[in-house]
């Protein structure tokens, strides 16, 4: 049976940081599990592609969350990564942090260690910042992944931004910076036209080292236990009715599989919930009634227009058109096929009254059928859409059998909280407003959906159970807390309670919902759990004006 002293599984974000930064000590050796294959797939490298990973499923899970009140009944789709690189190699590109409360708030519910202040320098270590405005106190000159702006230049994207403006809301140069409010073009994780997922900024430049094994195909089966200290992992290399396979770990076991698959694998090797695991025939190793628990997902309905006066994206992904595109895109790396699928941000408050901005706006010049991002629609058209940045709705994801291949029960309960409908009401509003400016007008034929007749916060509502969809954004599953919360799953230092030599790193682990895509503080986690892995003190934590 093979040892090493570090075995990751999961080669998505966490895990690609993780691999390349535990592997730099050439006296320890590590090993990678991941369940999908390589990350070969042309698409995902085609910033556009997210088209077609988003429902591929060589590289997607193709998780389904469970019907809801507010999902009008619907199954709403929860994709997530399945190849190197994880989601980070199927997502939207995005380089959002969040803000400064978000992490505060970490530290401030007992988390040391976790602070903004604390947790800035690892964003730093991450980044490449390619831009000249780049302020050193808040970002990164030469880390392992390029920070873009977006270069497209669009008259729907221009006008957007000035009727913005016109509307209150200032311009931003970096959301990433001294303050997230405001407008802007999107950052994103992509240079001379290609993404650059965490698979290609960390773990293949370190594939070349001889202390690094990284075994895709290896479908994790359950965590070994000795006692109550986790030793190794059991796998099926190629799947089910694979070989069955165990690699033993001399140091730690460290689960990064991401918010559904974390806790499911927790669950599956009889650490979780005893009702939960007895009900499924699962002997309870160590019972820990948070696993699985405290899930939060952003929601978001989405406006749609019908656009004249211009061409949108709808009418340049179609026929001569796109030919031309794609011509572009092989000699320039530039042009249509470098999108991503927004690009425009707001991040605004829902009430004047409130300290921080509660609300995030999403603009494109797209439009897609029944608002889910893989189909265009047949008209020119162009979408806003609105969500609660920290959400209160909480569900949870739980295994369905112990089947390690049946997809687990996922509940992130959308809209169940009221202050979620509160806010979301004021962010259908403001994208409203804002499809409505004076500067976009030269170029809004009428709205698609839900239509202008919906002028009510009944009808608005009933508009957001029809459409809204998930922003991919699950985390909070495996959640970090002191002990004297019950639904503590790991310490600060991202160790799994009662139990030695198991960690979980990825973004189950995050308290609550940062005001933000996820995946950059996802790097950052993996980029500081490396140095607490490693013995290593903590980077030292940036003195910040209030």
């Amino acid at each position: 049976m093979e040892s090493f002293d570090y075995v990751i599984v999961g080669a998505g974000s966490a895990g690609s940081v993780l691999a390349s930064r535990l592997s730099e000590d050439p006296n320890v050796t590590v090993c990678v599990l991941e369940a999908g294959p390589r990350d070969w797939h042309p698409f995902i490298h085609i910033p556009a592609g997210f088209m077609y990973t988003l429902v591929d499923p060589k590289v997607n899970w193709l998780y389904k969350s469970e019907p809801s009140e507010w999902t009008g009944g619907r199954a709403i789709a929860a994709p997530r990564g399945k190849t190197l690189g994880g989601s980070s190699s199927i997502n939207g590109h995005i380089y959002n942090r969040g803000q400064r409360l978000d992490f505060d708030g970490w530290a401030q519910r007992g988390n040391r260690g976790w602070g903004y202040s604390d947790v800035l320098p690892y964003f730093r270590r991450s980044e490449n910042r390619l831009a000249g405005d780049a302020d050193a106190t808040f970002r990164g000159s030469d880390g392992n992944l390029p920070i873009t702006d977006l270069e497209w230049r669009d008259p729907l994207c221009e006008a957007f931004i000035e009727g913005a403006v016109e509307q209150g809301i200032p311009r931003n140069s970096d959301y990433n910076g001294t303050t997230q409010a405001g407008v802007s073009y999107v950052q994103r994780i992509i240079r001379n036209g290609r993404r650059v997922s965490a698979a290609r900024g960390y773990l293949h430049p370190a594939m070349s080292r001889a202390n690094l094994t990284v075994r895709t195909h290896a479908h994790a089966t359950s965590v070994v236990l000795d006692g109550k200290r986790a030793v190794g992992v059991r796998y099926l290399k190629g799947g089910r009715g694979g070989k069955a396979m165990e690699v033993r770990a001399r140091k730690e076991v460290i689960l990064s599989g991401g918010t559904v698959n974390s806790p499911q694998l927790l669950q599956l090797s009889g650490i979780g919930p005893a009702p939960l695991l007895k009900s499924l025939g699962i002997e309870v190793k160590h019972e820990l009634a948070g696993v699985g628990e405290n899930l939060r997902d952003h929601y978001a309905p989405r406006f749609v227009a019908r656009v004249k006066n211009a061409v949108s994206i709808n009418e340049r992904s179609k026929g001569l058109r796109l030919a031309g595109e794609v011509l572009k895109y092989v000699t320039t790396r530039k042009g249509l096929l470098t999108l991503n699928p927004t690009l425009i941000y707001v991040f605004w408050k829902s009430d004047e009254s409130i300290e921080n901005y509660d609300l995030q706006l999403t603009f494109t010049p797209a439009s897609y059928k029944e608002g889910v991002q893989s189909t265009l629609d047949d008209f020119p058209g162009m979408t806003i859409a609105s969500w609660q940045q920290r959400p209160d709705s909480i569900g949870y994801v739980r295994s369905r059998s112990a089947d390690p291949f049946e997809h687990p029960v996922i509940q992130p309960n959308y809209l169940g909280a009221e202050s979620d409908r509160r806010v979301l009401l004021a962010g259908m509003k403001l994208a409203r407003r804002l499809l409505g400016s004076k500067a976009l007008s030269k170029y809004y034929d009428r709205e698609e959906f839900p239509g202008s007749e919906k002028q009510s916060d009944a009808d608005l509502l009933q508009a957001a159970k029809e459409r809204g969809t998930t922003t991919f954004h699950l985390m909070g599953s495996c959640r970090m807390a002191p002990d004297n919360d019950p639904t503590a799953v790991v310490d600060d230092q991202l160790r799994v309670r009662g139990l030695d030599g198991l960690r979980v790193v990825d973004a189950s682990i995050m308290p609550t919902m940062p005001s933000a895509n996820l995946n950059a503080s996802v790097l950052m986690i993996a980029e500081k759990a490396a140095d607490m892995i490693r013995g290593k003190p903590p980077l030292e934590a940036t003195v910040l004006k209030d």
